[in-house]
């Protein structure tokens, strides 16, 4: 190697080398501090495209996994409701049965409308008042024909993201079920077990007679309660599959997503041990290129 004074070739190369050891030092410190293999878009400008997109889809699924969660929710606290209102429903029908009996006085007859009345009214409390965030689920109108319109949340299709994607979906409708549960209630208002007259006086309908179709009635109502259950119990159970689903496809997008995107600690490590070593070197090696120009001035000596 020539001898010069304008180019010292060893100290641009020991330069070069230092710069690169410090650039490599630097990422590898930058990983390791962040946990992240891809901090910019220059460290891996493929692997950022995919990570942001598992990474959108992941963030979907967390809200859709929420979503499901609070769908079950909500028909738990219908199908909770409904079971009060079977309750309510076995008490009415045991008073109907107790009624259906000729041992009964006019009292007891009294004292068993007067309980019917007050479960009734209890029953419509219930549909009336059943509410989840706000949402009253089961209420409705009745028009002069005793026709049901429900006006609650559950008194059309609900359609809950149960997906990160927009097709991603699950529908549940009880609103025939609800509506024939309500169309019961209201005919539950006239229970009676008492004799009915007419303006002269004359029994028309004895209470034996009307309790037994009392006893009808109720059974006709507690079969339309328990399909409307049944119906919740299928739809939660729907949504438990969903979630699980769901999960499932989380957990593998964000495997998929570390392997993209997560600092391997061991190997940003030896990097960065190794890059220190060489920064070390590099500096040692400038520093005696440098002094190159002795030479020089020993030889001109």
């Amino acid at each position: 190697m020539a001898i010069t004074l304008f180019t010292n070739s060893s100290a641009m190369s020991a330069s070069n080398a230092l710069q690169k050891a410090n650039s490599t030092l630097s990422s590898a410190m930058e990983h390791l501090g962040t946990g992240k293999r891809i901090t910019k878009a220059s460290d891996d400008a493929a692997g950022l495209q995919v990570a942001t997109r598992l990474q959108g889809q992941s963030n979907g699924m967390a809200v859709a996994q929420r979503n499901i969660a609070d769908a079950s929710t909500m028909l738990q606290t219908g199908e909770g409701s409904m079971d009060e209102v079977s309750n309510i429903m076995y008490r009415m029908k045991d008073l109907a049965t107790q009624g259906a009996t000729d041992t009964n006085t006019a009292e007891s007859r009294k004292a068993i409308d007067a309980e019917l009345t007050s479960l009734n009214t209890e029953l419509k409390s219930i549909m009336g008042n059943t509410s989840y965030a706000g949402n009253k689920l089961f209420s409705s109108t009745t028009d002069d024909k005793n026709n049901v319109t429900v006006t609650g949340k559950m008194g059309s299709a609900m359609t809950f993201q149960t997906g990160a994607e927009s097709g991603e979906t699950t529908s549940v409708n009880v609103s025939d079920q609800l509506k024939s549960v309500l169309t019961s209630i209201n005919t539950l208002s006239s229970a009676s077990v008492q004799d009915t007259a007419d303006s002269s006086g004359a029994v028309t309908a004895t209470g034996t007679s009307k309790a037994n179709a009392l006893i009808d009635t109720l059974s006709s109502a507690l079969d339309n309660v328990s399909s409307l259950r049944s119906s919740f119990g299928a739809s939660i159970n729907s949504l438990g599959h969903a979630s699980a689903n769901l999960t499932n496809m989380k957990d593998n997008t964000d495997q998929a997503l570390g392997n993209i995107q997560d600092a391997d600690f061991a190997s940003e490590a030896s990097k960065m041990t190794r890059s220190q070593m060489l920064a070390q070197t590099s500096t040692s090696m400038l520093k005696q290129s440098n002094s190159m120009s002795s030479l020089v001035m020993s030889i001109l000596g």
